[in-house]
This record gives C-alpha cells, structure tokens and sequence, in this order.
C-alpha cells in the first residue's frame, strides 16, 4: 500500500484562505489536494488569473502537493440557484465556459485531473433533451481538454442524470469512448447506491479511474461522512484501489465540515493510514449489499445532498 496517495478537498476548508489550506493540508502529510474552484479559492470569473493561478502552482510546488481541479462549487455561477446553470439548462453558456476554464487551469497547474458532473435534470427538460445537451455539453469540454492535454475525470453524483456507473459508461460510449474521458469515483456513493459491493465498484472501472474522492457513507443515503460512522469497511476499497494500479490522489471528500476542518483532516489521514497498513492487495472480502436497495438521493430531488444537516 506504500504507493496510496493521499490528498483533501478544498471544498472541506471552506472557511479557510486557501493559502493556509493548502498549508495545514501539507503539514498533515497529505500528498496532494483536491481544489475546487470557487469564490474565495482560485474564483475562475476574478481578474488576474494568470498571475493567481502562477501564485498557486508556486504554493503547490513549495508544498509538494499534487492536484486534481474539481468544479462542484455550489453558488459560483449563481447566486441564488445552487450549481445553476449545469450543462442540461436551456442556456448552459456559463457553465461550459466555466469548465473550459478550468481545463485551462488544470493545465497550467499540471492538474492530474479535472473532474465534472452532469447536474439534476430539471423539471421542464424531458429525459431525452437533457441527454442530448449532455452528450453536446461534454463533448465542448472534451475538445477543450483534447487541446490542452488535460485528463477529463467525470463523477456519477446521486441524484444527478449520470448517478451510476452504469450511466457513465452509456456516456462514454455516446462520446466515441474517448481516451481523455475518464471517472471520478467517489468511494461513498458506491455504497450509497452502486448495485456492486464497493471494492468490486473499484474493479468495474479501474481502467478508466482518473480520480478517487472517498469519505463514508450508507445504503440509501447521500450523506458524506467521517470515516467510521458510516458503512464502509476500508481496508478491502485501498487494496482494491492498489490492485487495480491506480495512482492518483485519493483526496478525502468532507464538503460539509469546514467548520472543523483541521481536526476533521488530521483524524482523517490517521484513519486512511491505519486502513491501508492492514489492507492486503488481493483481499477479497465483500461487503453484502441488496442489488435492488437504490440510493434516494436526497429528501429533495433537486438537490442531492439536502437531507445533510449543516453545522
């Protein structure tokens, strides 16, 4: 297990400049860190972004940490509707524009990947209409990456139009297969909704795995939680991760405790450390889950993570 990369999500150090972010996530012993672009933490939309983004890849090189560009940043394109407009919107311009920019920064940080979703179908788009603009969304963003060499990772996300794995390879395939477009694979929504035990939902994927976010969670429920008052039994994931080759970042995924972020983070890395030392690559233990036992989402399905109670 030596060769687990470990990394945290910006998106956990909400409150924090994310200078002093990147710099308690080094000093943890974090090798890398998942950076979701956002107001107060690289705002793709405020001047100067070629020198912040200069600054920041110096910080980065400084700290030694590696980086992966996530885009799930709630309130950045509109103020008053959470993650609007997404590429299944009547007018989806800013959202495209959005990830084309963080292709380009994910360039210039020599991102290992920049991961994205498809978003909640609105209620006014019809299935097949909201299909076709994500099949047109990804492809605009897909030939932006092409130019600039970047690694697309795209995360199912329960309660979105792409939730399973299954989903996302019916997306691949509508795309042509493309090599650049890889999966984000949050570990927790495995459990959450995946019809596999979670170290098989490694296996399924594991020549596509361009990005890992992991966190705990239950059946049925799109709740992230600290590791150990959830469901997932660990050690058999982080060998099926090493066996599978992956080498990226495993970056932990804690978007609602920022209000404790230090302390979160550091019992988060001893947790992880402890799970890989007794993890065996080759350990087939599985976890028993019901095939049919479905996530809910969320208590409301325009908004996946509304049933997690906010500190």
């Amino acid at each position: 297990m030596t060769t687990l990369r470990l990394g945290y999500g910006t998106n956990g150090f909400a409150n924090h400049r994310l200078d002093d972010a990147l710099a308690v996530i080094a000093d943890l012993g974090y090798d890398g860190v998942a950076l979701t672009l956002d107001h107060d933490h690289l705002d793709p939309f405020a001047p100067g972004l070629t020198r912040r983004i200069a600054a920041v890849g110096r910080r980065l090189d400084a700290l030694g940490l590696g980086v992966v560009i996530e885009t799930g940043a709630r309130y950045l394109l509109d103020p008053w509707h959470k993650h609007a407009p997404t590429l299944l919107h009547d007018d989806p311009t800013r959202r495209i524009e959005f990830l084309r920019r963080a292709v380009r920064i994910g360039a210039d940080l020599g991102a290992e990947a920049v991961s994205f979703w498809a978003g909640v179908r609105p209620g006014t788009v019809s299935p097949q209409c909201a299909w076709d603009r994500l099949v047109a969304g990804c492809a605009s963003v897909l030939d932006a990456a092409d130019s600039a060499g970047v690694t697309l990772g795209f995360e199912p996300e329960p309660g979105m139009l792409v939730e399973s794995i299954t989903d996302w390879r019916r997306l691949h395939a509508a795309l042509g297969a493309p090599v650049r477009f890889g999966i984000t694979l949050d570990i927790g929504h495995c459990r959450c909704l995946e019809p596999w035990p979670v170290p098989q939902c490694v296996a399924e994927v594991a020549d596509h795995l361009v990005n890992v976010q992991i966190d705990d969670m239950r059946r049925g429920v799109h709740e992230h939680l600290e590791f150990g008052t959830g469901e997932i039994d660990f050690p058999p994931v982080l060998a099926a991760l090493a066996e599978a080759g992956y080498r990226g970042l495993v970056a932990v995924e804690l978007p609602r405790d920022s209000h404790a972020a230090p302390d979160v983070a550091a019992r988060s890395i001893d947790f992880l450390r402890a799970a890989a030392a007794t993890s065996t690559v080759g350990d087939r233990r599985r976890q028993q889950v019901p095939v049919d036992a479905l996530c809910s989402a969320s208590t409301d399905a325009t908004d996946p993570d509304s049933n997690r109670r906010v500190e």
